[in-house]
């Protein structure tokens, strides 16, 4: 295995850390008595865990839903009317817990606007764009190609024109990969298709149930996982040349603290004007054409 290089930064690598700064991991869900406890989610008050405008990607009706879940195609969550319990939704949403799909209960209002006031009969499900691969599998891809692991982690990004925009700059600078979390993020839906001009189809996608985890997973592996925050090293004076992944945080909170403090270090990049943050999408282009200039450096 590649030893890790040193990476150059102040002498307390976590110095720069407040993890008061930053709220709690963004993973809690309202239980709902009549779902298993791994696999309880709901809506709360004021939030939305249907990120984004779905466009077709949305499944909708029990009938559709069933074939969807019964075929080979990559389901991302399944949304559930409040208090609807009752026929075939009992056996669905018992599929889409044995495969592990997100289950989500919302108010009829919410899947009304989703189905466009057609009938949905209190389910709807959301098809993947492009199928997903594994962490390992995405490491494969930098073994062929000979390079050092390049890879981009999203912690919590909603925005499916974002998560399009970082997946279109991932794939220009050669990264590798991109992981994605299972919940409280956007999926592969046509409008990130669409985003990423192109790109979806060239780059490798995980989704993993735990982004926190998956850290610790690369770390073991020889990789050095940089958390992309305001209050970090200077991105130009960091060595990248070696095995490494960029995480990138929420559009409203950013990196979470569990996904923060699992990391090696954190990047930032130099501002000079009055605002005090790039866009998600832009801090990943600035990041990942400086790590990828290190790695193909002669």
């Amino acid at each position: 295995m590649q030893q890790k290089k040193p990476f150059r930064k102040p002498a307390d690598p976590r110095g720069n850390r407040r993890p008061d700064a930053h709220p709690a991991d963004r993973s809690g869900f309202s239980l709902k008595k009549d779902l298993p406890r791994a696999e309880r989610q709901s809506a709360p008050a004021g939030t939305d865990d249907i990120h984004g405008d779905y466009e077709n990607g949305a499944v909708i009706g029990r009938n559709a839903v069933r074939e969807l879940l019964h075929g080979n195609r990559t389901v991302d969550k399944l949304l559930v009317q409040k208090g609807e319990r009752t026929g075939s939704i009992v056996v669905l949403v018992a599929e889409a817990i044995e495969r592990g799909i997100p289950v989500v209960e919302t108010d009829k209002a919410k899947l009304d606007a989703i189905a466009g006031f057609a009938p949905h009969q209190g389910v709807i499900a959301f098809a993947a764009e492009k199928d997903y691969c594994t962490v390992e599998e995405i490491l494969a891809v930098a073994e062929s190609r000979g390079e050092p692991p390049l890879i981009v982690l999203c912690d919590g990004v909603t925005d499916p024109y974002n998560l399009g925009a970082i997946i279109r700059c991932a794939e220009c600078c050669g990264a590798h990969g991109l992981i994605i979390p299972k919940r409280r993020a956007a999926g592969l839906t046509p409008l990130v298709t669409k985003a990423s001009a192109g790109a979806l189809e060239h780059l490798a996608i995980a989704k993993v149930a735990n982004i926190a985890a998956t850290v610790e997973t690369l770390k073991k592996r020889g990789v050095w996982v940089y958390a992309a925050e305001a209050d970090g090293t200077n991105l130009y004076e960091a060595d990248l040349k070696g095995p490494c992944a960029i995480v990138m945080g929420s559009e409203g909170d950013g990196v979470s603290r569990i996904v923060r403090n699992a990391c090696d270090g954190v990047l930032s990049i130099p501002l000079y004007g009055k605002v005090n943050s790039f866009n998600v999408s832009t801090a990943a282009a600035v990041i990942l054409a400086e790590a990828a200039r290190q790695h193909h450096q002669a």
